[in-house]
């Protein structure tokens, strides 16, 4: 509906001009009205209505002055002149303040009826010019966006204040679906930043390639998502009605330029593309942990090295050393993770090792009944992961069933395993949902019987251990709180400082001093 204001000195004029035609039938609703010209220049300037029906009498102000300071106060909207008076010299005057509909006393119904359709049909006219433009504004700056964001844009050439481009720092962050299987995300992303209307500009939201890209542009937005990110953080295991359950999240480095946006773009696609190798629920991954690019540092798929973890591990299947086996599996994550074939080429790869494996234990104990799945079957399951760590579990329920069908030792030696991975692999993600797999046992039981033979929890016997190691770190290096916290496992330095005194009742810096 448009909107009409009248204003008149005579209330019953203003009422027979609300009845004399049907105007929700022409698309109109009457906003308002004012018996004075003062009262009239306020509304049209603080409401701005559609069309503006004056009497040119009125107290204060006359209609042609209300219709002038209107337009000196920025008024667009249309303005119908209510007059008793015919000459021309009214008229005139009014045409000069934008006015294109006089309308004489006492108002003929079909003459008023034939202005306010030629009005209502000039907005309609004007909103789809309107939304037109702004579509084809928006596709343009799309367009313009999507080039920015592969690097193939002219920075030169652009107007960055008008595409709202005009910031300090820039990062892209693109978000899916956590599980790939659910149907549409319950919680638009932007939403869980908690932005509030004058962030309307801190971000934008498009889609290339079939992904989900938010660009945050300011400090503010770029603050508020390392607050999201610490929210994730605290919540290890979200529930599952959480909006972080939803949300697969990756994000690339901070941009101080317009034109350094396709770099953070194309670290963040980049970890998207290697979901494949995140843990068990994680939901965010960020540049920091994209491994180097370079030749020297990445790790190499070919006969000679599958042929060496295979020779490891059947080694180790044949001498029942779980310790051993966790450790070479743990290790080819680890190195599999810093490989710069595609994700095709390495389940390949892992299948051919499977299957090598397989073949020469076969070989070795072929008088043991040993229940391998079919080859057939191997290739399937190892194709359909989407995880690295699916299938290295896979893998580990696996050499348990060989371990145990060729001999099984007992209990306590595969506690003395366990504690054995602790404390080489401490400085890791370790978790008692992770380790228990490896050892083939479910995560609720092994937290049983881990506090029954060693007396403590699981969570608070690795606290120890990393706290072990942080004391003789403080003591014997110089190296920072933070680093130091970071080599012991905690990726929060806060987090370190509240679980070193709960253990030390002293504080990182307290002790280092106390020892020195």
């Amino acid at each position: 509906m448009y909107t009409v204001f009248i204003a008149d000195d005579e209330l019953i004029i203003r009422q027979g001009l609300q009845c004399v035609i049907e105007w929700n039938d022409l698309g109109f609703e009457i906003a308002g009205e004012a018996a004075n010209g003062e009262e009239a220049l306020k509304f049209i300037l603080t409401r701005q209505p559609d069309v503006a029906m004056l009497d040119i009498r009125m107290p204060k102000l006359d209609g042609l002055e209300v219709a002038k300071r209107a337009r000196e106060g920025g008024y667009q909207g249309y303005i119908i002149i209510l007059s008793g008076f015919s000459e021309f010299r009214y008229a005139q005057e009014a045409i000069r303040h934008g006015v294109k509909y006089y309308l004489t006393k006492p108002i003929d119904e079909d003459e008023l009826t034939q202005a306010i359709t030629e009005i209502g049909d000039a907005l309609s006219k004007k909103a789809n010019e309107k939304e037109n433009m702004e579509q084809y504004r928006d596709r343009t700056r799309n367009i313009i966006l999507c080039d920015i964001l592969k690097g193939d844009a002219d920075i030169s050439s652009l107007n960055l204040k008008e595409l709202y481009l005009d910031s300090d720092v820039y990062q892209v962050v693109i978000y899916e679906k956590y599980n790939r299987d659910a149907g549409e995300m319950p919680y638009p992303f932007p939403d869980l930043l908690n932005m509030t209307q004058n962030d309307m500009h801190a971000y934008e939201t498009l889609d290339l390639d079939n992904t989900h890209i938010l660009l945050l542009k300011g400090k503010a937005i770029l603050s508020q998502f390392q607050d999201f990110l610490g929210r994730y953080e605290r919540e290890e295991k979200p529930q599952s009605n959480s909006p972080l359950d939803s949300l697969f999240i990756t994000y690339g480095r901070i941009a101080l330029r317009v034109e350094d946006i396709c770099i953070s773009y194309s670290e963040a696609l980049r970890l998207l593309k290697r979901r494949f190798f995140c843990e068990h629920r994680q939901h965010t991954i960020g540049y920091q942990d994209l491994p180097a690019e370079e030749p020297s540092h990445s790790f190499e798929l070919n006969d000679e090295v599958l042929h060496s973890y295979r020779e490891k591990l059947v080694g180790f299947l044949q001498t029942s050393m779980r310790n051993h086996v966790a450790e070479t599996l743990s290790e080819l994550e680890k190195n599999l993770y810093r490989c710069q074939e595609g994700i095709p080429q390495i389940k390949l790869f892992l299948t051919d090792l499977y299957l090598s494996i397989k073949e020469r234990i076969f070989h070795l104990y072929h008088n043991t009944d040993i229940p391998f799945p079919g080859n057939a079957d191997i290739i399937k399951q190892i194709d359909e992961k989407y995880y690295l760590y699916q299938i290295i579990l896979f893998f580990t329920e696996q050499f348990e069933m060989i371990m145990l069908s060729i001999g099984s030792p007992s209990s306590s030696s595969v506690m003395e395993d366990i504690i054995h991975y602790i404390e080489h692999n401490y400085m890791d993600n370790i978790k008692l949902e992770t380790i228990a797999p490896l050892f083939g046992y479910n995560s609720s039981y092994l937290g049983k019987i881990f506090t029954k033979k060693v007396g403590i929890g699981f969570n608070v016997f690795v606290d120890q251990i990393r706290i072990n190691h942080s004391k003789e770190l403080l003591t014997n290096t110089d190296l920072k709180v933070y680093e130091i916290a970071e080599q012991v496992g905690y990726r929060n330095v806060d987090y370190f400082h509240t679980k070193f005194k709960k253990y030390v009742n002293l504080s990182p810096a307290e002790y280092r001093r106390k020892m020195h």
